[in-house]
């Protein structure tokens, strides 16, 4: 598929990532990459030479701040939204990244094997939120595809249980309640777990989890301290999450 590098998209906004490191043009009224990519991206602990598949990686924004964290790793993007992938395509040159960033338009709901494409080292995805558009007021059209999952969480953990190789890992962000569902899709071939809260305030409760899973992995299951966003101080964002805005800092898994 030919890809137009500069592509025209109505209000599209110029926004800044990690400090500046990062340009990112991205639809105005969209779906736009925010507090979840940067997480997922600072989870990203692939090794150099890995190569590493986002699904439903939007315009990138977790992407590429995956990619700039990781400088000798190899990244491949998938998006199902046409507009969305030649955004994302024209943020990675943009970013002088296409000698290691890749982005193609493609359907997770079709599988992993419709890419024809060897396994990965690892796999990255925040997949859509909500399965039963009767559980919450439909969203805007232009953001029912990021948070509405066609075949539920259970095309998502298919699609990355495939994307990997055995001893492969996969770091996920999703919705804390959620947090038994997805446990249960991938454990039946992937294990290790390791399970960060992600909390608004370190008084209240996790509203999102960061979930690391090795593929075939036995090591015995991981509830790591949870991150703070926000102290109540009336500061924008505790310490710990400014660091890993602004790129200082990722979030350690640790040795397993």
């Amino acid at each position: 598929m030919e890809i137009d590098p500069q592509p025209e998209v109505a209000s599209a906004t110029q926004d800044r990532l990690l400090d500046g490191r990062i340009r990112l043009r991205q639809p105005a009224g969209g779906y736009r990459a925010g507090m979840d990519a940067a997480l997922l991206a600072a989870a990203c602990d692939a090794p150099p030479r890995a190569r590493v598949i986002e699904p439903g990686c939007g315009v990138g924004g977790a992407l590429l701040a995956a990619a700039v964290r990781r400088p000798e790793t190899s990244f491949l993007g998938m998006e199902r939204d046409a507009e969305a992938v030649r955004l994302a395509a024209a943020n990675i040159a943009e970013n002088g990244l296409t000698d290691r960033v890749l982005v193609l338009q493609g359907e997770v709901g079709a599988g992993f094997k419709a890419l024809g494409l060897p396994p990965f080292d690892a796999a990255l995805a925040n997949p859509p939120f909500f399965d039963d558009p009767g559980t919450l007021r439909a969203p805007a059209k232009a953001k029912q595809g990021a948070w509405m999952a066609e075949g539920g969480l259970a095309a998502w953990t298919g699609f990355l249980l495939k994307a990997v190789r055995e001893g492969g890992t996969i770091t996920v962000i999703h919705r804390a309640d959620r947090l038994a569902d997805l446990l249960a899709l991938l454990a039946p071939k992937a294990g290790s777990f390791q399970i960060r809260p992600i909390q608004a305030f370190a008084d209240a409760p996790a509203k999102r989890v960061l979930v690391r899973a090795v593929k075939t992995g036995k090591a015995p299951l991981q509830l790591l301290p949870p991150l703070a966003l926000h102290p109540r101080n009336g500061d924008k964002h505790t310490p710990a999450a400014e660091a890993i805005l602004r790129g200082r800092a990722a979030l350690d898994w640790g040795d397993r």
